[in-house]
């Protein structure tokens, strides 16, 4: 039987299986016996007319066939169906032009290894120190980003933040060290920078991307790597390297898995060619939402750099229409193909995206961020000295609920309160939480839409240890 690969975010939906061979001729047929075997699943990626999700997509044995008539697609024993969520060779591109500079004796000596290898020699040394780059994000792909770019010669690497460091980030931070804690990731990270190479440039942009200023960032360079950690700035910094012709040197990490590949490169797919729109504000979890594998990032952060370093040199085969996956548990690297899709609204052949948009709009999170009827954890621990009757969950995961917890809340995950509806009572209002409110929102819109009355505890449990008990530890 045909087998079908599972990703991590969809894995709730179906009893936490990664893979599960069912039976069918054609791909539409396994897809309707996945989703009538796991019901939950089908929300999650198909609309309400029956059409996939357009932030999903599906691959036959690594063979994109998002353009193909999938319900008639035939498959046989032993093909794999690849279900590949938004998380998250070619031709090369013109190099940049060397610098008219010549190395320096102490140039010479700190690249030597790269200037007895005749695919760099001089010429290409110089072309690194003509470069320039710009780094979105000093987080976990942004560290190893930025510290073997400056290894390697770039000459010029700017660097988009506005973040502080905190002592959550050294798990996977690599650039950051416990005595930054509470520094600017920017100044941190400038300063681990050059302590390794005194001959880089480093612009530091203490800025939010935004369509109000990106044009004006983006254009100083000469290729963008996006280290981004949510959708609104990826597809930002996409369209913006579309409209602005840079290429985009992509990667994304969940938990144990990461993605990599280069968009808007010459003739190439961009990102909206993978994934035409987000997902739902809430479906797939960040990061500090679902956890990630500290080494993970530098993994992916490490291809990243190469592709960059590639593109620079003009050599090798850059991963222009091919999305590298990376599943660390399994230690296995998968390759499929991505098409450039004609129909695309920024990089097809009638684009209908000319300027930059609203993206927290696009994404939907103003709607969520807007929610009305939240509750502050103030508020919320009011009613509970008082007597209130109403009922207060913790939608996290068991592992998140041993870590820290509120007394009176009952653990109830997310993925299981579909299924737990009949344990609440109608005319009792409930009260949602999870770690920061993303969760919860998501939960409080389902119980509204089963009839219940809910609100959502506004900032999680995090604002909890802020606002009504310090002795919550933070995570």
């Amino acid at each position: 039987m045909p087998k079908v690969l599972i990703p991590t975010p969809l894995r709730q939906y179906a009893g936490k299986q990664d893979s599960v061979e069912l039976s069918g001729s054609t791909v539409g047929e396994v897809l309707t016996a996945l989703t009538t075997h796991y019901p939950d699943l089908r929300r999650q990626l198909f609309n309400d007319e029956g059409k996939l999700r357009s932030f999903v997509n599906v691959y036959l044995n690594d063979e994109d066939i998002r353009y193909l008539e999938k319900n008639a697609t035939p498959v046989k024993d032993g093909d794999t169906v690849s279900i590949v969520p938004s998380v998250a060779g070619g031709s090369v591109a013109a190099p940049p032009e060397p610098a008219t500079a010549e190395l320096s004796k102490d140039e010479i000596l700190r690249y030597s290894r790269h200037l007895i290898m005749p695919e760099v020699g001089t010429e290409g040394q110089l072309k690194l120190k003509a470069a320039k780059v710009l780094l979105v994000g000093t987080g976990g792909l942004g560290a190893p980003l930025g510290l073997y770019l400056a290894a390697a010669g770039v000459g010029r690497i700017g660097l988009v933040d506005f973040d502080v460091v905190d002592f959550t980030n050294l798990q996977r931070q690599v650039i950051h060290g416990t005595s930054d804690v509470g520094r600017k990731k920017l100044d941190s990270a400038a300063d681990r920078m050059h302590e390794i190479n005194p001959f880089v440039r480093i612009d530091k942009h203490e800025v939010a991307l935004s369509s109000e200023n990106a044009f004006g960032i983006l254009s100083d360079y000469d290729l963008v790597v996006d280290g981004t950690d949510n959708f609104p700035t990826r597809y930002l910094v996409n369209d913006a390297c579309v409209l602005l012709g840079k290429p985009n040197v992509y990667g994304s990490i969940f938990r144990f898995e990461g993605q990599a590949t280069v968009f808007a490169y010459e003739g190439g797919p961009c990102y909206r060619c993978l994934y035409p729109e987000p997902p739902p504000p809430g479906l797939v979890p960040s990061c500090a939402e679902g956890g990630v594998l500290g080494i993970l990032p530098g993994t992916i952060g490490l291809i990243q750099a190469t592709e960059t370093v590639k593109l620079i040199l003009g050599i090798g085969q850059p991963l222009v229409g091919r999305l590298l996956l990376y599943d660390a548990l399994a230690m296995r690297f998968r390759e499929l193909k991505v098409r450039r899709n004609p129909e695309c609204p920024i990089c097809g052949e009638h684009p209908t995206i000319t300027k930059l948009i609203d993206y927290q709009q696009f994404c939907g999170i103003l709607q969520q961020v807007t929610a009305e009827g939240d509750i502050d954890p103030v508020e919320v621990k009011a009613k509970i000295d008082r007597g209130d009757k109403f009922v207060l969950i913790d939608v996290r995961e068991p592992h998140e609920y041993q870590i820290c917890r509120i007394p009176t809340a009952k653990l109830i995950p997310l993925g299981e309160l579909p299924q737990r509806l009949n344990e609440f009572d109608p005319d009792i209002e409930i009260t949602a939480h999870c770690k920061s409110g993303m969760r919860s929102a998501k939960a409080v819109a389902l119980l509204k839409q089963a009839g219940f009355r809910a609100r959502n505890m506004k900032g999680g449990i995090l604002a909890w240890s802020d606002k009504v008990d310090p002795t919550v530890p933070k995570y």
